[in-house]
């Protein structure tokens, strides 16, 4: 996997960010902790798209193929790609009309709604899917570095910022043997 270009710094930066805040500011942790994520969530896209250059997918193309995938039908109006992959109406038009170009959807009139349009995965785009998920299972989506507990703690952590935020009430989490007792 191609992983973005190392800082290779003698220090850690955000560590550093946070001694100088701490001095000026207070209590750092949070902001820390927000920094931190960010720069993971920079490494991490780096490299996923990286993976997924071959396909002629990014990340967030990927993840519109597989939730057409995971549909009944193979297609979904476009509003609710949007609300599923929680992006910007734009964001989703941008998203389909490259996958449009690489010949992985294509658009339809929406039966049920006389203006409306769908997304659907053409068979071109199940076998990208195909193809590309098992490159991204292979290098566990770039985070070979922590064992399945670590992984199943930080979606738990991650999940209470997310129920916070509204994207979800508390009520919706479901009990789960399999994801360490919650899904």
């Amino acid at each position: 996997m191609s992983h973005p270009k190392p800082l290779n710094l003698p220090f850690d930066p955000i560590d550093r960010a946070a001694e100088s805040w701490r001095a000026h500011f207070g209590p750092s942790a949070a902001m820390a902790a927000v920094t931190s994520i960010m720069r993971a969530h920079q490494i991490l896209l780096s490299q996923l798209d990286s993976l997924l250059k071959p396909y002629d997918l990014t990340f967030a193309r990927y993840e519109g193929l597989v939730l057409l995938t995971f549909s009944k039908t193979g297609a979904l109006p476009l509003s609710r790609i949007g609300e599923r992959l929680m992006v910007h109406p734009t964001s989703v038009t941008n998203t389909v009309d490259r996958l449009e170009k690489s010949g992985f959807v294509r658009r339809r009139p929406n039966p049920r709604d006389g203006r409306g349009v769908l997304a659907e995965i053409t068979d071109a785009g199940r076998d990208v899917v195909r193809r590309a998920t098992a490159d991204l299972m292979e290098a566990e989506f770039g985070l070979t570095m922590y064992a399945e507990d670590e992984l199943h703690r930080m979606f738990g952590q991650l999940r209470t910022l997310r129920v916070a935020a509204g994207d979800f009430p508390v009520s919706a989490i479901r009990q789960d043997e399999g994801h360490g007792g919650l899904l």
